[in-house]
């Protein structure tokens, strides 16, 4: 699983999302891609699950990017403590996502494979998301 290699200071705040994505919002390396419509936070578990069912749908064939990474640490509480006594310790790590950022991105395969393999990975995500694809134009 995706997580930071070294992080200082580790227990962030949860912090607002709101607006559309700026940065990240077209595709940049393939040929197809997968936009989120919502924001929300992905866990670096449900990246992996998406990954996985990518990669065994396209058979290994092609080649995918990933390009979200989970910054965000989550800190929980253990179950029957008082309140009080701090914050929890850090429990797992979430990506923040915005509305239009690209979540994954295919190259090599054809189109039909590439929208049934993003139709699978979105089921393992807690957004809804979209297909995008790259028209490629002959200016000759």
């Amino acid at each position: 699983m995706l997580m930071p290699k070294r992080v200082k200071y580790r227990k962030l705040q949860k912090g607002r999302m709101g607006g559309k994505a700026t940065r990240g919002s077209s595709i940049a390396f393939g040929e197809y891609g997968l936009q989120a419509a919502e924001c929300g936070w992905i866990t670096s578990r449900q990246i992996e699950a998406a990954r996985v069912a990518m990669t065994r749908h396209v058979k290994r064939g092609g080649r995918i990017w990933i390009r979200i990474f989970p910054h965000k640490s989550i800190t929980k509480k253990p179950a029957e403590t008082r309140m009080g006594k701090g914050k929890g310790a850090p429990e797992g790590w979430v990506a923040v996502v915005k509305p239009g950022s690209v979540l994954y991105e295919m190259e090599g395969v054809s189109k039909e494979v590439a929208k049934e393999a993003f139709r699978l990975a979105s089921h393992k995500l807690s957004i809804a998301t979209k297909f995008l694809s790259r028209e490629i134009s002959d200016e000759n």
